[in-house]
């Protein structure tokens, strides 16, 4: 049991540059405190004690801000940073040297019984306010972004980002796509839409503009054609100028 704390201790003093000394993060460190306390009413909960543990967990929650079913298992070297808004789940399993942040939740999907929460494998990072729910499995050394959902089994050596979480690194390579299912999200589904319609209607006014400038080319024809058969007409009407006869009056003198 002492091993495991001083490894706690070592957690903190490793990943966080702010650890100033063994004093301060024992005193001031809220995550390890937390970690600490749910040991204990870990131990309670294995040994069948009743509402002691869960006591325990109560208290943990309003003096460090971190809330820990006492029925879940943490590993070694375990580090919760800035852990405010921490929440971990009953059947929750973390391995060892597992980076947790502020607002990440471990959490379940629905009211089913038995293995309901996560299961995270060693040295993974869960950056700040991710949520990975179910009986799902994180993989070794994988990482979860900021604010990501999670929800379903993360490879080994894996980044996971987004709602729905997808692999965008695995292996230290990009990957380009990963086939997924799609939660429904009916904002994007609308700001598409309106893009789809904002196309069509810029279609359309390339088109009328078309047409126009055929009619006004049609227009253009049909008038000079009017002019001309009105000034066809026009000459057809004048009246015709009679020359007098030279003749006839050679006649007369």
């Amino acid at each position: 049991m002492l091993e495991t704390y001083r490894q706690d201790i070592e957690a903190v003093r490793d990943r966080d540059p702010a650890a100033r000394n063994m004093l301060e993060i024992i005193l001031a460190y809220p995550g390890l405190h937390a970690l600490w306390m749910h040991r204990l009413a870990h131990f309670l909960w294995n040994m069948d004690v009743p509402v002691l543990p869960r006591l325990i967990s109560h208290v943990n929650r309003l003096l460090t801000g971190i809330e820990i079913h006492p029925g879940a298992r943490f590993g070694k070297g375990v580090f919760i940073d800035h852990g405010m808004g921490v929440v971990i789940g009953e059947t929750s399993e973390i391995g060892d040297y597992v980076t947790l942040y502020q607002g990440v939740t471990l959490g379940g999907t629905g009211k089913e019984k038995g293995k309901r929460h996560p299961t995270v494998g060693r040295n993974v990072v869960i950056a700040a306010g991710a949520k990975v729910l179910g009986p799902i499995t994180v993989g070794d050394d994988s990482k979860v972004g900021a604010g990501a959902v999670v929800i379903r089994d993360v490879p080994p050596r894996c980044t996971v980002v987004g709602i729905p979480g997808r692999v965008v690194m695995q292996e230290g390579e990009p990957v380009v796509d990963l086939h997924h299912e799609a939660i429904p999200d009916p904002v994007m589904d609308q700001i598409e839409a309106i893009d789809n319609l904002v196309k069509r209607l810029e279609d359309r006014l390339v088109k009328t503009q078309l047409e126009l400038e055929i009619t006004e080319d049609k227009l253009r024809h049909a008038e000079e054609e009017l002019h001309e058969v009105e000034d066809s007409i026009a000459d057809s009407m004048r009246p015709t100028q009679v020359k007098p006869d030279q003749s006839e009056g050679r006649g007369t003198a």
